[in-house]
């Protein structure tokens, strides 16, 4: 499938959304119209195993396909059931029962079976509950197949849910049925959902673009040129993960690049998107094994495996990204005050948990790691017990780059932000300050970032150029100074300079001009002599 068609099969896909959500929220339906896609993901995939795996045994598509081949196999191999099933755990780790695959749903759908509901319900408990042991508990928990925004009772919400699932499935069938393509379909729907939810986009959703710059950034850094070895992160961490679209972003431009992944690690406080950041990650082929995302508090610090105190045990990752809520009001009791990230630093405000997040990520980034974080401004000049933690992280020489974006780039937020990358062990003494705030293309309701304005900031970070209104190094004697103050303007100010007016030069032009007007004049008024007029 082209590009193009991957693209074309998110806009179908987003068409029948909005054709059918009705008076839904869309973040309501957003919950069913994906996890109705992601049955269809598991579905593909565990049909193409099962057909590898039972090759010539695999049966024919029959009875018009009303059955799926897999419901015809169970019922003539009932013996050799467990024995499959068991293979197909030990080989991608999941089972889906013959009635709960997405083609049975469909065909339910298609005739206005009045058991889809019903079937629906018994395979999301199935799939929480016993597919995949407990590994993916809870995974459709949030999505209420008994809600009244389907209907008022049972018939009306059974023939909402076979308009809906017939239409996805009329939708995807127009396409390749390669199971590739749902992740990006997938991942198109969450931004389209995103624009469509204000304020409450940023719950779980990184606009693309400066998704690309956070990874590009700790993707550089994930690699010795000195040594030539290829780039490797074994750990990466995104402690306010959302959807988990910028931990997949990273995997996927390090290994669009030759490199490899490890493991991906994201904490997600809100439920609902906790189970779509599981679901994104599998719909893009990241296995089980490979990723872990934990529901929890990251400010609480509720992960059991981020809680060992013992420097020698402590988990460490090879790079941290992550776009926290901003200025997010917390409390920081004194219990926390003696917590092992703030200790040293002291606690971010009540009113703002900015250094908070930043700190938690901060203290789990391994000596040899890059830290990308997405701040609002306020972090560069605020005073008080923000400013005593900022002073420490520059003299400690851990801030290693500021990066000034321009305003109204995030669906839930229109204030300009920043990007602060930091490092335990970086190699310049200065800090690199990039202010691109004027570079950006100006849309309808938000900004955007082109290819080639991510391209010159991520460049500029490669190189720590030099450039007049753009980019500068800067001492951290010069810093402190300014009293340890980080406002991007201060040092790279995108103002142009004021022309230097040479008053003796102007003087001298004026004087030249009216004696011009004079022998212009005299050459006129000779004219109109010689024509018996008066002259002017």
């Amino acid at each position: 499938m082209t590009a193009n068609d991957q693209q074309q099969l998110g806009k179908t896909l987003w068409t029948i959304a909005n054709d059918l959500r009705g008076a839904m929220n869309a973040d309501d339906f957003r919950d069913y119209m994906l996890s109705f896609l992601f049955l269809r993901y598991l579905s593909d995939n565990y049909e193409a195993a099962a057909r590898k795996e039972l090759g010539r045994d695999y049966p024919v598509q029959n009875n018009g396909g009303r059955r799926s081949p897999l419901s015809v196999w169970y019922d003539q191999n009932l013996t050799d059931v467990q024995e499959f099933e068991k293979q197909m755990r030990r080989k991608i780790h999941y089972v889906i029962e013959p009635p709960y695959l997405w083609n049975s749903i469909a065909e339910l759908a298609k005739t206005q079976s009045k058991e889809l509901l019903r079937t629906l319900q018994q395979g999301f408990k199935y799939i929480e509950n016993e597919s995949f042991e407990s590994t993916f508990q809870g995974l459709f928990s949030e999505i209420n197949l008994d809600s009244d925004k389907l209907g008022k009772n049972y018939e009306e919400r059974n023939k909402k849910l076979c308009t809906i699932i017939q239409r996805i499935a009329e939708g995807i069938n127009q396409f390749s049925t390669d199971i590739d393509i749902l992740g990006d379909a997938y991942e198109y729907l969450i931004g389209q959902f995103a624009a469509g939810s204000g304020k409450k986009a940023g719950e779980f959703y990184t606009p693309q673009r400066i998704s690309d710059i956070l990874s590009e950034i700790v993707i550089l850094d994930s690699q010795d040129p000195s040594k030539g070895k290829k780039k490797k992160i074994e750990r990466v961490l995104d402690f306010a993960c959302g959807s988990g679209s910028l931990l997949l972003n990273v995997r996927k431009k390090l290994t669009e690049s030759g490199g490899t992944i490890g493991k991906i690690f994201g904490q997600e406080k809100n439920i609902t998107t906790y189970n779509l950041a599981r679901m994104n990650m599998l719909l893009h082929g990241v296995k089980d094994t490979e990723f872990e995302i934990h529901h929890g508090d990251t400010l609480l610090n509720e992960w059991g495996i981020l809680n060992e105190m013992n420097p020698a045990k402590k988990l460490e990752f090879d790079a941290v990204v992550a776009n926290p809520p901003f200025s997010y009001r917390w409390e920081p009791s004194e219990v926390l005050g003696e917590d092992f990230r703030f200790k040293s630093y002291g606690l971010a405000p009540k009113s703002a948990a900015d250094y908070a997040f930043l700190l938690h990520g901060f203290h789990f980034l391994g000596k040899e790691g890059t830290m990308a974080i997405i701040l609002p401004h306020g972090v560069l000049f605020r005073g008080g017990s923000e400013e005593r933690i900022r002073k420490k992280l520059l003299q400690d020489g851990n801030i290693d780059t500021v990066i000034g974006l321009p305003a109204n780039l995030f669906f839930s937020a229109a204030i300009p932000v920043c990007i602060m990358v930091l490092k335990k062990c970086k190699r310049f003494d200065d800090v690199l300050f990039i202010n691109a705030i004027d570079y950006f293309e100006k849309g309808k309701r938000q900004n955007n970032l082109l290819p080639k304005h991510i391209k010159k900031i991520v460049e500029t970070y490669k190189g720590r150029k030099e450039e007049t209104r753009y980019s500068r190094r800067v001492s951290i004697d010069e810093i402190e100074k300014n009293e340890f103050n980080l406002n991007i303007s201060r040092y790279v100010s995108t103002t142009l300079d004021e022309e230097i007016i040479d008053l003796h030069e102007v003087n001298k032009k004026l004087v030249d001009l009216d004696k011009a007007v004079n022998k212009a004049r005299e050459a006129h008024n000779k004219f109109l002599k010689e024509l018996g007029l008066p002259p002017i």
